[in-house]
């Protein structure tokens, strides 16, 4: 069993040091609060809550970190992992980021309180997330490609993605396509699908337009797209998500524009509103609750098992639906 004496060791520093680090308490520099977390995390330190400090919990926790619960594709997710952790006498504590880079480490601080078995994480860039900082117990990253430090995540392709739903736009001979996408900064996949839609451009011959960027958490009934369909003149539009996507539809028909008649739209996520709409809409569908459950019992396996951690990269699929037709 690990003492305190051996982290402050590790640390090169005080026992009364480590005390006050892993207590919270007392003043410590943020350098020196790393040192210590990462000694306890490299020894494999767990403190023994107090009689009653969990509330009275009895069982297991795992800590869930999604940019917003609201959107259907993490709550697929989400799904997945609560029934996976189900089975495995778990709880699950969930908070969210509201897509802001900055509020995660506090959401992650949050979740670690709690002194959960593990984590599962979808960051908006997990390469410079300051939410992985802090030791960390198991943890793996969901949507977001893997990090040296966390190398176990569940991810698609989203480069991929993007290359493949621009190639079937290109096949209806398109040629000028609008990229809109919530901000890259709060997003590493929606940055990730614009860029394998500017290489599949650049493939099929064509410049990419530059693309527009649009908050992820105000809504998209209100979309104006009024300038960049002046300025780009686009025959087709691509949503970096299917909610945006129901956002262009909108805004192009306030504009007087019909879908696909005058323009042709496609998205990603493969959502069930999608396929319910009329016209369908063309998108890319990913495997959010199986995404889910893979993370879950990855991190169980890491946990529990001492499994070590993988990148586990599941397949996404076309469908074409009814939203893009032939350009005239």
């Amino acid at each position: 069993m690990t003492t305190l004496q051996q982290i402050a060791f590790h640390a090169g520093c005080s026992l009364a040091t480590v005390s006050r680090v892993l207590r919270g308490e007392g003043p410590a520099s943020g350098e020196m609060v790393r040192r210590v977390r990462r000694a306890a995390a490299e020894l494999g330190y767990r403190p023994t809550p107090p009689a009653g400090a969990n509330g009275g919990r009895s069982r297991p926790v795992v800590g869930v970190l999604v940019p917003s619960v609201t959107n259907p594709v993490f709550a697929a997710s989400l799904a997945g992992i609560q029934h996976r952790m189900q089975t495995a006498s778990h709880g699950v504590l969930i908070t969210q980021s509201n897509y802001d880079p900055s509020a995660e480490a506090r959401a992650v601080a949050a979740l670690l309180e709690q002194r959960p078995t593990g984590l599962v994480l979808t960051l908006c860039n997990a390469e410079t997330s300051d939410a992985l900082s802090a030791a960390m117990p198991p943890t793996i990253l969901l949507n977001n490609r893997p990090v040296p430090r966390f190398p176990a995540a569940v991810t698609v392709d989203n480069y991929r993605a993007g290359y493949e739903i621009t190639k079937h736009i290109l096949a209806h001979h398109h040629c000028r396509i609008l990229f809109v996408s919530g901000y890259f900064a709060s997003s590493d996949r929606a940055r990730l699908r614009y860029e394998g839609h500017c290489a599949a451009m650049r493939d099929g011959g064509h410049c990419p337009l530059p693309s527009l960027e649009v908050p992820f958490v105000e809504g998209y009934e209100h979309l104006d797209l009024f300038g960049a369909m002046e300025r780009y003149e686009p025959t087709a539009i691509i949503a970096s998500n299917d909610l945006l996507a129901l956002g262009v539809i909108g805004a192009l028909r306030r504009e007087g524009l019909s879908v696909p008649e005058d323009v042709s739209v496609a998205g990603f996520d493969g959502i069930a509103i999608g396929r319910l709409m009329k016209p369908s809409l063309t998108t890319v569908a990913m495997p959010d609750a199986d995404m889910g459950v893979a993370a879950a019992a990855m991190l169980l396996d890491i946990a529990e098992n001492s499994v070590q951690g993988r990148h586990l990269c599941l397949d996404h699929r076309l469908y074409p639906g009814e939203t893009v037709r032939m350009a005239v």
